[in-house]
């Protein structure tokens, strides 16, 4: 069985950064958020439920899911959010193991925002949290999703306090700087997990 280190952190922390990085030394990235996509859309199950639940007004003209219009529901009303969740998650996470058993590189990446709030962490072996302020992480939100801030902020209300994120970690990749130094701490973990990997074999 491949090592498997587990990513995660708030919503703007880096996560992609990191994982981007990984993958050019071909290490494989099971991506939580691209199997979350995946899972819903259309023709699957999950879609057809989620436009059953909703109404039609959630799927965009061309059949697909409206996820800014979804994202608002859900994050302005939690019972959606706990609806929502219980039909994907399970879903979500069959689909992440079968990525995890078809990875054939020295180790394996499975990034999620939802890691340690959800069983997902039981899949890994190493829990690393790409940590940043919380200032930080509203403002690089604000730039890249066009979200506001207020929207930006029930988001992060939603996930885990970054204090008790930061308490599971087994790893802390500190990104407050520029993306050199997030890309050395980075090739220094590589190296680090490269060695577990033949260790553990």
């Amino acid at each position: 069985m491949t090592l498997v280190v587990g990513i995660t952190g708030g919503i703007g922390s880096g996560k992609s950064a990191v994982t981007k990085r990984l993958e050019q030394y071909d290490i494989t990235v099971v991506d939580a958020d691209v199997v979350a996509r995946e899972i819903v859309e259309p023709g699957k199950p999950a879609l057809t439920a989620i436009a059953d639940h909703f109404g039609a007004d959630i799927l965009q003209p061309d059949g697909q899911l409206d996820r800014a219009k979804l994202r608002a529901r859900i994050f302005s009303d939690e019972s959606e959010r706990r609806w929502l969740e219980q039909l994907t998650h399970p879903l979500i996470g069959e689909e992440i193991v079968n990525q995890i058993a078809a990875s054939r590189s020295p180790y394996t990446v499975l990034s999620s925002p939802l890691l340690l709030d959800t069983s997902q962490k039981a899949l890994t072996d190493c829990v690393v949290v790409v940590d940043t302020s919380e200032a930080l992480q509203i403002e690089r939100t604000v730039q890249r999703d066009s979200n506001d801030e207020a929207q930006v902020k029930r988001i992060m209300a939603a996930q885990l306090a970054r204090d008790e994120r930061l308490s599971l970690a087994d790893i802390v990749i500190d990104n407050s700087g520029s993306l050199d130094e997030l890309n050395s701490q980075v090739d220094e973990l590589h190296k680090e997990f490269l060695l577990r990997a033949e260790a553990s074999r």
